[in-house]
């Protein structure tokens, strides 16, 4: 089972001084030019399997999206390549701008 973070969970991630942990944007390039989280890094979806050599396995992976239903597809996927650390941002980015950063952009 994937574990879930909130979007406050991850708020709180964000203001620790230790960054032991990596977000991973599976948004497609045009939603991250709508609105993004600083020092996410950026795979779509349908190019995890080709770059998922570039995913610390080291770290924490919070993997968001748009609402958090393609986070969890690639969560699983990362799942069986066998990353261990792994969340889902549930709700993703729009969860984010709901409830933290209502100045942010939506779609």
């Amino acid at each position: 089972m994937i574990q879930q973070m909130t979007v406050s969970e991850l708020q709180q991630r964000l203001q620790e001084p230790a960054r032991d942990f990596i977000i991973v944007d599976v948004r497609e390039p045009w939603e991250a030019q709508v609105c993004a989280l600083p020092g996410t890094t950026l795979i779509p979806m349908g190019q995890i399997p080709g770059r998922v050599d570039e995913i610390d396995r080291e770290q924490d992976v919070i993997v968001l999206c748009h609402h958090g239903i393609r986070s969890q597809q690639v969560a699983y996927y990362l799942q069986t390549a066998g990353f261990e650390k792994l969340f889902n941002l549930r709700g993703g980015i729009d969860a984010w701008a709901r409830e933290i950063d209502p100045s942010m952009a939506t779609y």
